[in-house]
């Protein structure tokens, strides 16, 4: 079985070398910039080289030691060290055989992006199709499996890939990992046209969830947040209404908006403890709560609210399952306002500025990618191809 490479097809494009600069994950708050081995494509594999991979609230949360990553005493380490970190990606398909090219479909040159879970297909879950919750969980840049925030990154066999067309701007391309997941928590919501649906946060995945809402036209969009520059932009992502949480009493305006009923679905997408509660209080009785964030630390809540007050539906959502041709077509129609919401981007010897960054809620970033490309950070508008 052949293996070319993208050389072969394109007399502009430098071989691949055999090493790259990364960004490897060595403990809590030890993300370094080594240099490694490009990865050599087996049977059946892919090698791409990255476009651009986004840095996700996980990403953060992971840098700083969250449980959920590194464990405590209620639960084991799922994050692994020495991994190269980034799932939030999208590359130029230069290496892999015959093989590998027909079964997904592309040829050397092609763009993809790939699902960030790479699921075993073994396991209960993913035999009875839910491969989204794979029991063993591999994830690039977590665990099993390196990530993007590198010059290449391989595709294993068992990754789930999807084309992306290169029209779109790197960075752009690379938030249909977010996008999808926005995506995937609007369909957890079960979603009505007469429905009155708030979502909590206006960042990437808010924002996200809001474009998806649109799209399922319900009677009225509400987006909560707590800068006025992020609901313009909810605004411009489809919101009908706004409220700013530091200058308005949320529950009771949404209760005003709805005869003193509340909402009909509540979508979480800020990570922060108090905005669990809020949701709860926010809702009609029988509504519907769905959770989408990665929390830095626990929430506790009036449990009473859901059972003998409200009798509510809550809902979690992970990853973006079946939900990615839907969130790439909608990026490629170009009626979101990327530009505004893909705020920066830097090259990898600067990741660590874009990590904090994505952890400053003063810095003004809505989106934060790293294009391995560039040479300096960058605005969008200037990296726009």
């Amino acid at each position: 079985m052949s293996t070319a490479t993208i050389s072969e097809i394109d007399d502009s494009a430098s071989a691949v070398p055999a090493t790259m600069k990364a960004v490897v994950v060595h403990g809590p708050e030890d993300y370094r910039l080594d240099t490694v081995d490009v990865p050599t494509p087996g049977a059946g594999e892919l090698l791409l080289k990255v476009d651009a991979v986004g840095v996700c609230a996980s990403d953060l949360k992971c840098y700083h030691g969250a449980a959920k990553f590194w464990g405590d005493e209620n639960r084991p380490a799922w994050a692994e060290r020495d991994r190269i970190a980034g799932h939030e990606f999208v590359g130029t398909v230069v290496s892999g055989d015959d093989a590998a090219l027909a079964k997904r479909g592309v040829s050397l040159g092609d763009r993809i992006a790939c699902e960030q879970i790479v699921p075993c297909w073994e396991c209960r879950y993913c035999l009875m199709g839910a491969y989204w919750m794979c029991g063993p969980h591999d994830m690039f840049g977590f665990k099993g499996f390196d990530g993007a925030m590198a010059e290449y990154v391989l595709v294993p066999t068992r990754a789930l890939t999807h084309p992306v067309s290169r029209d779109l701007a790197p960075h752009v391309a690379a938030f249909a990992e977010p996008l999808s997941c926005a995506m995937h928590a609007v369909e957890r919501g079960n979603i009505k046209f007469d429905d009155v649906v708030v979502i909590a946060g206006a960042g990437p995945i808010g924002l996200g969830a809001i474009a998806g809402t649109r799209q399922k036209n319900p009677k009225l969009v509400i987006a909560l947040d707590m800068s006025d520059d992020k609901l313009a932009l909810a605004t411009k992502a489809g919101a009908d209404l706004v409220i700013n949480i530091t200058k308005e009493d949320a529950v009771a305006k949404v209760k005003e908006l709805t005869d003193g009923y509340g909402a009909d679905v509540y979508i979480e997408a800020t990570g922060h403890p108090s905005a669990v509660s809020q949701g709860l209080n926010i809702l009609r009785k029988l509504g519907t709560y769905v959770e989408y964030s990665v929390f830095g630390s626990n929430a506790s809540v009036d449990w009473s609210i859901i059972s003998d007050d409200k009798e509510l539906n809550v809902l979690g959502a992970h990853l973006g399952p079946h939900c990615w041709p839907a969130a790439i077509k909608l990026l490629e129609s170009g009626k979101l306002p990327m530009d505004e919401i893909c705020t920066h981007q830097f090259p990898l010897d600067r990741f660590q500025e874009a990590l904090d960054l994505v952890a400053d809620s003063e810095g003004g970033s809505v989106k934060v990618s790293i294009v391995p490309s560039l040479t300096e950070a960058t605005t969008s508008a200037a990296v726009h191809s």
